[in-house]
């Protein structure tokens, strides 16, 4: 069938190349178009449920919100993982679902299951789902700041909510700008409980009256002169003066006599103080150490464009600078886009250079700069195949998916260099019998040429093609992250295979002309005959020697592979930094943004810096579920060519590390992208992290503490802090119900006191023009400021009023300090207590995660049984972070690699129909092993999922190698006119010396004959992976890892190939005479 096609491709070569012009057209449509991002979206479908619960701790979020909506999530189909966040105020409930699931069914199916739960939430307590985003959505991030100084925080946070936000939210792919840092402006009514007892109004009429008070409503139309005009009746709060003169004595049926003094009506200012103030916040943003901002977080929407989303904010933000103040500024603090520029810029130059690099190794090889077209234009011919069906499959271009097109180009144009090569080699014969190439014949020596080698090319490409296909069992994050790579080399591989049969041999006929220079003249071919030539002769004198040889190194080699450490990938550096310190629980507003504005200015001193974003707490959006606690720095920096001579990453990182040393504070610096994908499905932000599960938070705080006393003499550990679970403060007002119902108060009573007059409810909201401001009611600050002055809180009441008592909360109940959660997780409905983990990875100390874990986990086995740790009955430990990753992928790859070589060997099979062959080409894959292990060991690279994917990589192109040079070496019996029976004798001759002496020349002459283009094809192999692992820039971490194996294993399989190969192959063949 192969042969066919060559055929009807020459013959219609005039359509081929139509078709090709087609395919170009399309190739470079599709590039246009192709979404490009920096990385694959390794993040989970998730859906997220966020419920406001104001001013509640903890404690009651969870009991009253989360625990109710994670037990009923956890019935949602789909759903793995329901992990539940109660915060102060708030809480967060995340549900991951399956890889498989479409993130729009799993919303509806959230919300369906929410509908069922929701009226057994408080009143006050209101759940909505999160935007449709995933974990990397962070995509911009910029901070609005006043150079004048005539705005304050309030009014920059107004200028953010009511105009920045919505304008961006107009953007195409924008599913959400989230504030945060600023002051959202309150107007504060704060009620005198004295007034409020002397005049008989207890707290609820207060409310009851603004919420009255703070109305608009129409009365139809009237006709007048012909026309028509709508009645509306004005009523909206828009200003503190229409606060203070909301009338008190209109309340209830009639006026009550207490509310009118000296014939005049009560007004609210004449029982409370209203005052404009800021509204209790949960986060704060700042910028370079010098001074609060007011910040702006750009959400994209899942499966959006990135480059075109972060274009279409920074066009718009360009429009908009017009419309602000004078002395506003949009400062940019965190743009994605400079990363995929720079990461898709770096591939494009890897990408050109193996170009050129392939290209000169074929010119150097065959010394016809027209030969060597042929490859060069086939190869970007295939690239434009393969991102044809990449954009109408939906993929990205970004660094994992054109990574694939890179490693593939080298083996891209092996079909193609052994059609070259085998064309000249007619061309040669045909020469050398006398016979003009003209028209008239050069077709069919075209088609001669193409259909001696056509089918084994076609067959050794697909091997290469399908061997990959394994990689796409991966799953999770792994098989996210890879799956792009494998199907665009997949596609790329494919497309060569075409083109091999098709445009090749077409684009032969026209190119390959003029005067070929023989092979015996090319003074390359010469040198590399002669070196070559007898180490052969030496090698096919002792081939029992040789293979044992082989077969030790090999062996050997084993043994330098278990010193490799292990990782799931390593640390991709996305050009930013972001600072993720622990800090101790219970940390006021104050202190931390005194805390964040001190690490902010000493980062911003790092000439390197060119910016610092620094958020403590959590924005308004539902994508960030960020304690108090948690500061969240964004390290912009310069580009490299402003950096200091020599300073790499890695020093930047320790100078960082060295330059903020604060008691109480755990540095950790870590890489955006990455971070925000693990803690949003592991919640770990550390390479290793252990989740302790159990009922009670004060035994898990107390597992979390040991565990941090044993693990800090763990050798590699740079640091290690436990959660502190329990560790928050309470002030507890625990009611006395007896001394309650003595007043006729129940306990719902005393609580909505202590609600309202001393958390203080917003209960209305402003009207002015197109914003709107919270209207908060309380009692003043020095009635609720100590336990003390909560003791003589005075309660009032409508009946206590009435009743003519006057009594204070101390008289109801007890006060007092406690400890207790300053925020829960839960996993699955169980209580979860976080132990982070930072590993070195530089230094004497350097450890890999796997080696570390390893050693960790012994450690605290030897605790167990020494009796120095204790594990209670109903709690767990489970390790989590990338090692968790590592380990899944570990499995995974441990029946994937088996998967490949069987893949292998079915084709080969197909392909050859003989057992023996297979078995030979067989021998290349564990000399490449040798070659890929050496590599690794030079360059300290651990082994790694990218190490995985390179190996199944290597398995395919050795395989290839393999194929061509026994090809050659059959076709060498064939030429020679020789069967099996002609040459070996039967079994009942004695063994002639003249056969083994005959095969060693048929042997020697099929693979001198033949080593130019298996020469060629393997230095163009390896001319592709060169720049592929020694170039710099975004992505070359990963690149490098999946390049080396590649690399080092292409090295040892050619010299596999030119001396075991023929060796193993003539031992054969003397072994079946026996």
């Amino acid at each position: 069938m192969i042969i066919k096609i060559i055929q009807w491709s020459v013959l219609n070569r005039v359509w081929v190349l139509l078709m090709t012009a087609l395919i170009i057209l399309a190739g470079a449509f599709s590039i246009k178009n192709t979404a490009v991002d920096a990385i694959p979206d390794l993040s989970d479908v998730q859906v997220i449920i966020k419920t406001s619960y104001p001013g509640q701790a903890p404690q009651v979020v969870q009991d009253q919100v989360t625990y109710p909506l994670t037990t009923a999530m956890l019935s949602v189909p789909g759903a793995k993982t329901v992990r539940g966040f109660s915060f102060f105020g708030d809480s967060y409930v995340y549900i991951i679902f399956d890889d498989d699931t479409d993130l729009y069914w799993a919303r509806s199916r959230v919300l369906e299951y929410l509908s069922q739960v929701t009226d057994t939430l408080p009143d006050s307590a209101k759940p909505q789902l999160g935007p449709d985003a995933t974990g990397v959505g962070w995509v911009f991030i910029y901070a609005l700041t006043d150079t004048t100084g005539s705005l304050d925080l309030a009014q920059l946070r107004s200028l953010q909510d009511w105009f920045l936000k919505f304008e961006l939210q107009t953007v195409a792919g924008v599913s959400e700008v989230a504030a945060v840092g600023g002051m959202i402006k309150q107007y504060q009514v704060q009620a005198d409980p004295q007034k409020l007892s002397a005049y008989g109004i207890p707290l609820s009429l207060l409310q009851t009256a603004i919420q009255q008070g703070n109305q608009e409503v129409g009365a139809s139309v009237i006709e007048m002169a012909e026309a028509e005009y709508m009645i509306r009746a004005t009523g909206y709060i828009s200003s503190r003066e229409d606060l203070e003169n909301i009338p008190l004595g209109m309340l209830g049926n009639s006026l009550d006599s207490k509310s009118v003094v000296n014939g005049q009506s009560l007004f609210l200012k004449d029982v409370a103080t209203i005052i404009e103030g800021p509204q209790m916040r949960r986060g704060i943003a700042e910028l370079d150490g010098k001074g609060e901002v007011v910040g702006g977080i750009v959400v994209m929407r899942s499966g959006e464009n990135a480059q075109k989303t972060i274009e279409g904010v920074k066009a718009k933000l360009e429009q908009l600078k017009a419309g602000l103040p004078t002395g506003v500024e949009l400062v940019t603090v965190y743009d994605r886009s400079d990363l995929i520029t720079a990461a898709v810029n770096n591939l494009w130059e890897k990408l050109s250079a193996e170009l050129l690099m392939v290209a000169l190794a074929c010119v150097i090889f065959l010394f016809h700069v027209r030969s060597a077209l042929v490859a060069v234009i086939t190869l970007p011919i295939g690239i434009l195949m393969a991102f044809i069906v990449m954009n109408l499959q939906g993929l990205n271009a970004n660094i994992m998916s054109l990574a694939g097109i890179a490693i593939a180009m080298g083996a891209m144009i092996d079909g193609a260099i052994v059609m070259i090569e085998n064309m000249h080699k007619h061309i040669e014969r045909s020469t050398l019998q006398g016979n003009n190439i003209d028209e008239s014949n050069r077709w069919q020596l075209v088609t001669k040429a193409a259909s001696e080698v056509g089918p084994s090319l076609f067959f050794s490409l697909l091997i290469i093609t399908v061997s990959f296909l394994p990689v796409f069992t991966l799953e999770a994050q792994e098989g996210k992250m890879f799956a792009p790579l494998a199907f665009t080399k997949t596609y790329a591989m494919a497309a060569a295979a075409i083109l091999a049969i098709t445009l090749v041999p077409i684009l032969m006929g026209y190119f390959v002309r003029g005067k070929i220079i023989s092979e015996k003249k090319n003074p390359l071919n010469r040198l590399l005959i002669a070196g070559y030539k007898p180490l052969l002769i030496s090698v096919l004198k002792f081939p029992k020697t040789t293979l044992l040889v082989t077969l030790i190194i090999v062996i050997a080699s084993l043994y330098p592979a278990t010193k490799i450490g292990s990782e799931f990938m390593p640390d991709l550096d996305e050009g930013d930094l972001m600072y993720m310190p622990t800090t101790y629980a219970a940390l006021s507003v104050g202190k931390a943004r005194e805390l964040l504005q001190q690490t902010d200015k000493l980062i911003a001193t790092v000439p390197e810096v060119e910016h610092v974003f620094g958020k403590i707490g959590r924005a308004d959006t539902a994508t960030d579920p960020a304690p108090l606690t948690m500061i969240e720095t964004f390290i912009k920096l310069k580009p490299k060519d402003q950096w200091r001579e020599g300073l790499t990453s890695q020093d930047l990182r320790n100078e960082f590390d060295q330059l903020i040393q604060f008691p109480g504070l755990t540095n950790a610096w870590v890489m955006p992208i990455k971070t925000r994908i693990d803690m949003l499905a592991t919640g770990i932000k550390t390479p290793v992290g252990i989740k302790v599960s159990g009922p009670d938070l004060n035994v898990i705080q107390n597992i979390g503490q040991q565990l941090e006393q044993i693990l800090g003499d763990v050798k590699g550990t740079a640091s290690v802090y436990s959660e502190r679970v329990a560790g928050g403060r309470y002030i507890k007002i625990d009611i006395n119900r007896r001394q309650a119902a003595q007043y006729g108060m129940s306990i719902k009573d005393v609580q909505q006191v202590i609600s309202s007059a001393i958390g203080g409810m917003n209960i209305s909201e402003s009207v002015e023009g197109d914003k709107r401001y919270p209207i908060n009611l309380r009692y003043p600050q020095h009635y609720r400021d100590s336990p003390e002055k909560l003791q003589r809180l005075p309660i009032v009441t409508d009946l206590l009023t009435k009743g003519g008592h006057n009594i204070t909360l101390g008289d109801v109940a007890d006060i007092r300090i406690e400890d207790g959660p300053p925020m829960i997780k839960s996993e699955n409905a169980r209580l979860n207590g976080w132990t982070y983990i930072d590993i070195e990875t530089s230094g004497e100390d350097a450890i890999d995660i796997g080696s570390y874990v390893a050693n960790a986990k012994h450690v605290l086995a030897e605790k167990i049984v020494s009796g120095e740790f204790n594990l209670p009955t109903g709690y767990a430990l489970r390790w989590a972070g990338q090692y968790e990753y590592m380990q899944r992928a570990k499995e995974k790859l441990s029946y994937v690699v088996p998967l490949t070589l069987g893949i292998i060997v079915l084709l080969l099979y197909l392909n050859f129909r003989n057992a023996r062959d297979v078995a030979l080409i067989l021998l290349t894959l564990p000399m490449g092993l040798v070659g890929g292990i050496l590599m690794m060991l030079y360059y300290q690279f651990n082994f790694s999922v990218a190490v995985g994917v390179g190996f199944i990589a290597l398995a395919g192109v050795a395989a290839e190698t393999g194929v061509i040079m026994l090809q050659y070496l059959k076709q060498a019996l064939l030429d020679h006119e020789l069967s099996d029976n002609q040459l070996l004798g039967n079994r009942s001759e004695n063994p002639q010396v003249l056969q083994k002496v005959v095969l060693q020349k048929v042997v020697l002459e099929g693979a001198l004959h033949r080593v130019r283009p298996v020469m060629m094809t393997a230095l163009a192999t390896i001319a592709g992976l060169v720049p592929v692992m020694y170039g710099s820039g975004v992505g070359s971490e990963v690149m490098s890892r999946i390049a080396a194996p590649m690399l080092g294993g292409m090295i040892s399989v050619v010299i596999l190939t030119l001396l075991v190969l023929p060796v193993a192959y003539f031992q054969t063949v003397l072994w079946l005479k026996r």
